[in-house]
């Protein structure tokens, strides 16, 4: 008894059990929280901005050009003044201007487009593994609550019938060794009581610490409330959509191919001063201006290439996505026929649960006239004890499975 006081006085100051936290609170503190949610959020961001750097580009680019070269000749040695012209000074203000086909342009904003999508792609699938981890420990941690609450209650129960069973010893009404057996099973009770306090503190910080919270304090946590219902759409969900956007970012690369191989065309346009100084340079103020055209002709079939890593690249695609859909359904399927068992399962359960806690109530009254023997006392509390195990694992199983397919469906 004295280990038990002790060891309470110890764990009594990290409990503060009068706020109660719920799923939704530490679903929303994750997010707010997580690293990797709020990376992928800045690159969309910067994504963006992409857009608008090719909306700029395509827009007149005004430039400075500076040249200065002097290059002497000296008792006839140096450069070939016919190359050099012996000196060249030129300040002048250039602008160009890229010219894209709407087809081109759009299939360069498409391309964005897409690589933005795939990120949001990328992020509801990090937030759907967040949740669920999160809620995986929630429930796990909820399930050591329950734990801890069951073992308390029968640890107050084998309490308050020790001080019935010690007086009747010291009457000499039972055998002081009923007694001792009895409060052996009590000091059980009691270990078993501080364990599931430790197992709960342990798992409770730990779904702080997936959660982000830098907070050592235990508190209660709320019965989960997650989604009961079945809806079974895969073609509208994100794990389907990541595929579609693939293939639409594929069919973009084969366009932007195409147009990389058809004729370019920029013009430009300068004005300043360009001169080699020989003959009146103040005269040598100007302007000029031109077109560039390009058109490839002949690459080593770098185009047939290129096709050819897209087409093995959506052919890697479709097997991936048809591989999947078969590994969703299985999964799914295979969740709703655990769900249905246990079910089936509980109703059972609860009636065990329900016989056996009416038997240590009557069992309870006896106990006080020593019309019932201690051993059979002790063995209905295993009894009990047992059934209320299964019925709070199979509980605690059917929020798990009920967390994974809301992870698949929702």
């Amino acid at each position: 008894m004295k280990y038990f006081l002790t060891l309470t006085i110890t764990l009594a100051p990290i409990f503060c059990f009068g706020q109660i936290r719920t799923l939704n609170e530490y679903i929303q503190l994750a997010k707010r929280n997580s690293a990797t949610l709020k990376s992928f959020q800045n690159q969309i961001l910067s994504n963006q901005i992409d857009s608008q750097i090719l909306k700029a580009t395509i827009k007149t680019q005004l430039n400075f050009i500076s040249n200065e070269m002097y290059a002497p000749v000296i008792k006839g040695w140096g450069y070939d003044e016919v190359i050099t012209n012996i000196a060249q000074v030129s300040a002048m203000v250039q602008a160009t201007k890229s010219f894209l086909s709407k087809g081109n342009l759009a299939a360069q904003y498409r391309k964005i487009a897409l690589q933005n999508q795939s990120l949001r792609d990328t992020l509801l699938l990090s937030v759907k593994d967040l949740i669920r981890t999160i809620t995986e420990q929630y429930i796990t941690a909820y399930g050591d609550q329950l734990t801890m609450d069951n073992s308390r209650e029968l640890y107050e129960l084998l309490q308050k019938e020790a001080d019935i069973l010690k007086k009747l010893a010291q009457s000499n009404v039972i055998k002081q060794t009923e007694f001792l057996a009895f409060d052996i099973t009590r000091q059980q009770q009691e270990l078993t009581y501080l364990q599931a306090q430790i197992q709960y503190n342990t798992d409770y910080l730990t779904l702080n610490y997936l959660a982000g919270i830098v907070d050592t304090t235990i508190t209660r946590i709320e019965e989960p409330r997650l989604n009961d219902s079945l809806p079974h759409d895969f073609y509208s969900s994100v794990f389907f959509h990541r595929y579609v956007t693939d293939s639409l970012r594929i069919a973009n690369e084969r366009r932007l191919i195409d147009y990389s191989y058809r004729p370019t065309f920029n013009a430009f346009s300068d004005a300043g001063f360009n001169s080699s100084l020989q003959n009146t340079p103040y005269k040598n103020l100007g302007f000029s201006f031109g077109v560039n055209i390009k058109k490839p002709i002949y690459d080593g079939h770098q185009k047939r290439l290129k096709y050819q890593k897209l087409d093995i690249e959506e052919r890697t695609r479709q097997t991936n996505r048809n591989f999947f859909i078969n590994q969703y359904n299985q999964q799914v399927s295979q969740l709703i026929i655990q769900l249905r068992a246990t079910d089936q399962l509980f109703e059972k359960i609860k009636q065990q649960v329900s016989y056996t806690k009416t038997l240590i109530l009557a069992y309870e009254k006896l106990l006080e006239t020593s019309d019932v023997k201690i051993i059979d006392f002790v063995t209905a509390i295993t009894n009990y004890l047992n059934a209320q195990n299964s019925y709070r694992q199979n509980f605690i199983s059917r929020f798990k499975i009920m967390n994974q397919l809301n992870y698949w469906n929702q």
